[in-house]
């Protein structure tokens, strides 16, 4: 077990283990962004920064199958960060939140060594919720998008280049107009956050299932993190609904597996520690 499954097990609450907790009509999610962690000043505008403090956690409530209302945010300036360098910020997250009808209805603030960004977001369900337990035997696997460019543009960083500011690792293209519109086909999903093999494992686990692939994929589309793209399952009854969808709202998705009984074990190591 490592140390985020360990902190998640100290706490007992059935609403633990997804992407949000559904309390009534409500979804309630959290994500934190932080400077050395998740990016490197370096790498993102302070604009930049804030525009994705906010989208990974849009993220979330999208694959819930619910609309970002409200956002509490928490904020961690080091000394030397400028008046310029907040408003900067201040202005992407505020920004992205007019994108998507979300008003910041409070926080905290705290100084810190490096830049820390935490966002909790209230969002209303759209009908019924979406959780990752709900894969059934047989129900397709797919994903939305391409996978594998978050990854590239990383090593381009670490090796101390520059990347595209188009590029999805600084500002995600988040799937929302397909994921409401077949919500109702869908019967399990997550954002892929920490790449396919490490998140893979979540949602066949919590749904208690195997899988057995049908198209072969790259390493690249493997082991990339940071895309946020969808990854979710349906019935093989919904394929037409979905694909059809998926051409209307000018979505590519990849079906790559099939679920069945079992449990799936992967070597892919933890995002996390």
């Amino acid at each position: 077990m490592d140390k985020e499954a360990f902190a998640i097990s100290c706490f007992k609450s059935p609403f633990l283990g997804d992407d949000g907790a559904v309390v009534g009509d409500f979804v309630y999610s959290k994500d934190l962004f932080f400077e050395g962690t998740h990016f490197k000043k370096s790498w993102l505008t302070p604009f930049q920064i804030g525009q994705k403090a906010m989208l990974v956690n849009i993220s979330d409530a999208i694959v819930m199958n619910a609309k970002p209302k409200f956002a509490l945010l928490g904020f961690v300036m080091p000394k030397n960060l400028s008046q310029n360098e907040i408003a900067q910020i201040s202005l992407g997250i505020k920004k992205t939140c007019k994108d998507y009808g979300i008003q910041v209805i409070g926080g905290d603030t705290i100084k810190g060594d490096k830049i820390g960004i935490s966002v909790t977001i209230i969002s209303r369900l759209e009908k019924k919720a979406v959780f990752r337990n709900g894969v059934k035997n047989g129900d397709f696997l797919a994903f939305t998008g391409h996978l594998g460019q978050s990854l590239k543009n990383l090593k381009t960083l670490l090796n101390g280049y520059e990347i595209s500011s188009n590029s999805r690792f600084v500002k995600p293209i988040l799937k929302g107009d397909f994921f409401y519109k077949s919500a109702k086909f869908i019967n399990a999903a997550m954002d892929i956050s920490d790449g396919l093999n490490s998140d893979l494992p979540k949602i066949l686990n919590a749904s208690k299932k195997g899988i057995k692939f049908i198209k072969k994929l790259s390493q690249n589309e493997l082991k990339s993190g940071e895309e946020y793209e969808i990854l979710f399952s349906f019935s093989p009854k919904n394929r037409t609904k979905i694909e059809q969808i998926a051409k209307k709202t000018r979505t590519k998705i990849t079906i790559f597996a099939k679920a069945t009984k079992g449990h799936y074990k992967t070597n892919a190591k933890s995002h996390h520690f």
